[in-house]
């Protein structure tokens, strides 16, 4: 598969594959197959386009959805809070669109991830091609909690979850993750988030926290700054654990 590419012009941003023939109101653009990122495409009405290689957060935006995603800002925070590197294993539960699973390939893991929707777990793959990632992460179709027995012979250096019986897996942590690796649960409720950190303090783990995921954009302007009147940019919750 050739590796897409995105056209930029102001706000408009396009995928297209190189050597495809791409229209717009604004003209035709042949994509030469040899496009480099950095070029300049005009189409035949003169209209010029930036071309840019795909990168981490435009995944979140042209990867093709199977429910919503975690945002990018969030995904930081399970890498920064886990360490996730080069070499390191993870096993990841609830794929659905796979933006996590194809973002922590990017960071040099390589990942395991479970989809319970087989239909969804098939658009997952086609996403980790998309984001060149294919070969580094292994989407799965299937319940995680059915697999537990075969995967804790495996061992992980972080165990991701965002699936709503988190806590079942949460249990069997410490069986699955390396002596110092990290668990972080992903949640959308305060019930559900409870219910994690219980399981995880019942399991043993350490260090057990939780964060609300939430960030407030500035405004600047003549008048003056401030934060932003915007609503408040709450996504869910985030449950961090060690095993140690």
């Amino acid at each position: 598969m050739t590796v897409p590419v995105l056209l930029v012009r102001e706000d408009r941003e396009y995928l297209v594959e190189p050597g495809e023939e791409f229209g717009t109101d604004l003209g035709v653009l042949e994509v030469p197959e040899d496009v480099e990122p950095g070029a300049t495409l005009e189409t035949h009405l003169g209209t010029a386009f930036r071309v840019r290689r795909l990168r981490g957060p435009d995944l979140f935006h042209h990867f093709e959805r199977t429910g919503a995603p975690m945002v990018p800002r969030d995904i930081g925070l399970v890498i920064g809070e886990t360490g996730v590197s080069v070499g390191d294993r993870v096993l990841d539960a609830g794929t659905g669109t796979g933006v996590l699973a194809a973002l922590l390939a990017r960071a040099g893991a390589r990942v395991v991830t479970y989809e319970r929707d087989p239909e969804f777990a098939e658009v997952a793959r086609e996403n980790m091609v998309l984001g060149g990632v294919e070969e580094q992460v292994d989407v799965r179709a299937g319940d995680v909690t059915a697999d537990l027995e075969s995967l804790r012979e495996e061992f992980f250096d972080v165990l991701t979850l965002d699936t709503g019986d988190a806590p079942d897996v949460v249990t069997a942590a410490p069986d699955l993750l390396v002596d110092g690796g990290f668990l972080a649960v992903y949640s959308p409720f305060v019930e559900s988030t409870r219910d994690v950190v219980a399981a995880a303090r019942e399991a043993g783990l350490s260090s057990v926290r939780t964060r609300e995921t939430i960030q407030r954009e500035m405004d600047f302007d003549e008048r003056g700054s401030r934060p932003s009147t915007a609503p408040v940019g709450h996504t869910g919750y985030l449950t961090i654990a060690r095993n140690e």
